[in-house]
């Protein structure tokens, strides 16, 4: 798809978002967008909403109030993989997460840290699909791969992957300075994930708690 047809389909589906988003009034101060205070979505078959901490004197989680990480390997990311994998921000993650609530089986969200950072907190409806688990240098091998590949919705047919059915995955990490989910996106390329299905959340988990947006404990 070109990148002005993207870019429509993009803007189309979050204007839809803000049509759809729950109302509530005066009572929320600080809102998603001048229209959306907030979002319902299901998590773990319970009902979540979405919406920005309404506490105006909130301070960032400490866990990502550091500003200097030693380079490498937390070094500044592009804000682009290049190829067809999209880089999108919170709207656009916020709108995946709603039609993967709302049953939209072909999208999915993925936490690619560690377990020991995803069990801090979450993005709602997220998968938590480790990057050791699909990058052989990280500790990666057959079985954690096909296991990774089919919860993505990849098939094994004749010893090779077949992609025809893959879910669009949303990846994410902890940040522009975390290299968790570019290694995890090179890796599924390398396989031959088709990249207009990989969606890059680049600014993940610190841009999301400082815009005091909800999370959740896996």
């Amino acid at each position: 798809m070109k990148l002005k047809s993207l870019i429509t389909a993009s803007a189309l589906s979050v204007t839809m978002l803000f049509a759809s988003a729950a109302q509530a009034g005066d009572d929320v101060k600080v809102k998603i967008t001048p229209k959306m205070d907030s979002v319902e979505v299901m998590h773990d078959g319970k009902p979540f909403t979405i919406m920005r901490n309404q506490d105006t004197g909130n301070t960032v989680n400490p866990a990502f109030a550091k500003t200097s990480r030693p380079c490498p390997p937390f070094c500044i990311r592009p804000i682009s993989m290049g190829g067809d994998v999209e880089t999108v921000g919170e709207l656009e993650v916020i709108d995946y997460i709603k039609k993967a609530s709302d049953g939209d089986d072909s999208i999915l969200i993925v936490d690619a840290r560690t377990p020991d950072w995803a069990a801090k907190g979450t993005l709602p409806t997220a998968v938590n699909v480790p990057f050791k688990d699909l990058v052989r240098s990280k500790g990666a091998n057959d079985v954690t791969i096909a296991d990774a590949l089919e919860t993505f919705g990849a098939e094994e047919k004749d010893g090779k992957w077949d992609f025809s059915n893959a879910k669009t995955l949303v990846l994410f990490c902890n940040g522009m300075w975390c290299g968790q989910s570019p290694l995890a996106i090179d890796a599924l390329r390398e396989m031959g994930y088709p990249e207009s299905k990989l969606k890059w959340y680049r600014d993940g988990m610190q841009t999301w708690e400082i815009l005091g947006l909800s999370t959740v404990k896996p």
